[in-house]
């Protein structure tokens, strides 16, 4: 995976976070700086996690998927693409929670919204990707991304919510096919 692919992938992945940060900035009246922090660090530090132990459970069982591990790839990048692309468009009532920055609320959040990366991470064993640069990378671009949308949900609310999740799931859609299609057709 390229590092333009791997950048747009943490961005893709980034987008639940992004969404819901964005969700829990606008419940908040008053945000703090340090509320953007602690809600980037929950969210940036599980999208880390998650893809390196993605990796670890196939690193163990690759000698005996080489064979079909392009159309292992793009089926969970196809699933998780169609997923995020299609809650974008269901119209579930958020409720604003009063204990939005509680342990508890981030904690559940922050891995609700890392399970994608935990099959992304499974995609880049499958490709040979160095895991602990790209964790950091998809890390790093998760707490960038949850940090602001905080920022920026207390400032205008929800606008921008599906936007967010649709490109998102486009974008791994489209990964999944290019990986696909440089093992079959492209080889």
């Amino acid at each position: 995976m390229s590092y333009a692919e791997l950048f747009l992938t943490a961005i893709a992945l980034a987008m639940d976070a992004f969404a819901v940060s964005v969700t829990n900035g606008a419940c908040v009246k008053k945000i703090k700086t340090s509320d953007c922090l602690i809600m980037g660090a929950y969210f940036g530090f599980f999208q880390f996690l998650m893809p390196i132990l993605g990796f670890l459970l196939t690193f163990t069982f690759k000698n005996y998927i080489i064979n079909f591990d392009h159309w292992i790839a793009f089926f969970l990048l196809l699933f998780i693409g169609a997923k995020m692309f299609k809650e974008s468009f269901d119209k579930e009532e958020e409720l604003c929670r009063t204990d939005i920055m509680s342990v508890k609320n981030l904690l559940t959040l922050a891995v609700a919204t890392s399970i994608d990366a935990m099959a992304v991470g499974i995609t880049l064993a499958l490709t040979n990707t160095n895991i602990i640069l790209s964790a950091v990378i998809i890390g790093i671009v998760a707490f960038i991304f949850s940090f602001f949308g905080v920022r920026l949900g207390s400032k205008i609310g929800e606008f921008f919510k599906s936007s967010a999740e649709r490109l998102g799931g486009i974008v791994l859609v489209c990964i999944g096919l290019k990986i696909l299609l440089e093992h079959t057709v492209f080889k």
